[in-house]
Parts: structure tokens; C-alpha cells; sequence
């Protein structure tokens, strides 16, 4: 099976298992989804979950956490880990998109990565999640499984993310990056599956016998 052959049985596939996979974070709007994924670095979307109700009652809106002190929001997020960077980031970014944004969160790549804490990837998921512009996030689920799937030699990131936007429709990024992510949750986990035992990897390596060696993120 050639590699555009395989993408696209895969395309279809995680099309059939998820028909619509829903936002794993919970949010309210664009702000509250960018504040949520700045969370989530290093720490489950569950536990994010657990923690943004008590977040939100602080304050849910820029106007108002820029309000709020660092020291508060970081007691407020510390089970999400990385707390002191992720309190000064929230704390930070809320008084640009204030003072500089209007209070909205901007629908631009180049200005979202230029907020504290921002990366390309959180960048990529505001975009695609909350834009509905079409992006493929990265995270270590899609960058691993992209390598067992060889549909990258999973070099970096960034090689990842280009090579799966030269294989995949633009207009499937956006759902096909869920998909994944999903999938990988479920059938192809870290130590659950090691590259020859779940649906896909065993229909398009039927003769895989080894565990696949991945490159981390």
C-alpha cells in the first residue's frame, strides 16, 4: 500500500469511527478554549477539565483575570502543572488582548503567537477549534502515531505537521486532527499498542512483526 493509499484508508476509517469528534477541552469561547490549551501543555485535557470550572469563577474573560494577580490564578491551576509559568502567561496575555486586542481574542496566527505561552501548536488549535480555519495541531498523540503509521519519519514537529498537510484534503485537517487524537486514546496508546496490534496499524502493516520505535516530540 503506497503512502497516499494508506492516508487516505486511514482518512476514511477515522471518518467512520468519528463522524464528529467532539472539542476534548471544555470552554465557552474563544478565550476560554486559548486559556484551556495553554493549560494543557504537559497535562491531561481531563484534568484541565477538572480545574477551569474553579478558573472561570475566578474570571472568565480577559477584562476581568487581567484583574486578577498571578499568585491567585497559579493556587487556581496548579494541579495542571507548570503553574508559575502558566499563571504569568494567563495573567500576561489577558492584559494584551485588553489592551492591544480589544478584548478578543485575535483569529490570526501571527498575533496569537505572539502572546505569552503561546505556541505554534496552541496557535494551530485556537485557529482550528475556535476559527474553524482549517490547521493540524501536533501534539505527542499525532506525532507518534504519524511515525507508526509512516506517514513521517517523524524527524520534528514541525517536519510532522508539513507532511501530514501534503497527505491529508485541507478541508479534513481540522476533524482529522481530533480523529487522531481519539483514536490514539483508544485503540493506540503509548504502551497499548506498540505499532502491530490495533485496527490500523495491523491492516497497513499486516506484516509487522516488531514494535515500532518512535521519535519523541
Amino acid at each position: 500500500m503506497l503512502k497516499k493509499e494508506r492516508a487516505a484508508w486511514i482518512a476514511d476509517k477515522l471518518a467512520e469511527l468519528y463522524p464528529d469528534p467532539p472539542i476534548p477541552l471544555a470552554h465557552r469561547d474563544p478565550y476560554t478554549l486559548l486559556v484551556a490549551v495553554l493549560l494543557s501543555a504537559q497535562c491531561t485535557d481531563e484534568r484541565v477539565n477538572q480545574v477551569t470550572p474553579a478558573l472561570w469563577q475566578l474570571a472568565d474573560n480577559p477584562f476581568s483575570m487581567a484583574k486578577v494577580p498571578a499568585a491567585a490564578i497559579e493556587k487556581v491551576i496548579k494541579p495542571c502543572g507548570l503553574s508559575p509559568q502558566k499563571a504569568k502567561a494567563i495573567h500576561a496575555l489577558s492584559n494584551i488582548l485588553v489592551n492591544e486586542h480589544g478584548g478578543e481574542v485575535p483569529a490570526s496566527f501571527e498575533a496569537l503567537e505572539r502572546l505569552p505561552g503561546v505556541g505554534h501548536k496552541t496557535a494551530s488549535v485556537v485557529m482550528a477549534q475556535a476559527f474553524g480555519v482549517p490547521a493540524f495541531p501536533v501534539d505527542t498523540h499525532i506525532h507518534r502515531l504519524a511515525q507508526r503509521w509512516k506517514l513521517t519519519s517523524g524527524k520534528s514537529v514541525a517536519q510532522t505537521e508539513a507532511d501530514l498537510k501534503k497527505l491529508f484534503p485541507r478541508e479534513r485537517w481540522n476533524a482529522l486532527h481530533l480523529q487522531i487524537i481519539y483514536y490514539g486514546r483508544e485503540h493506540c496508546p503509548a504502551r497499548g499498542c506498540d505499532g502491530t496490534r490495533c485496527l490500523i496499524c495491523r491492516h497497513c502493516f499486516p506484516r509487522r512483526k516488531n514494535p515500532v520505535v518512535t521519535l519523541k516530540a
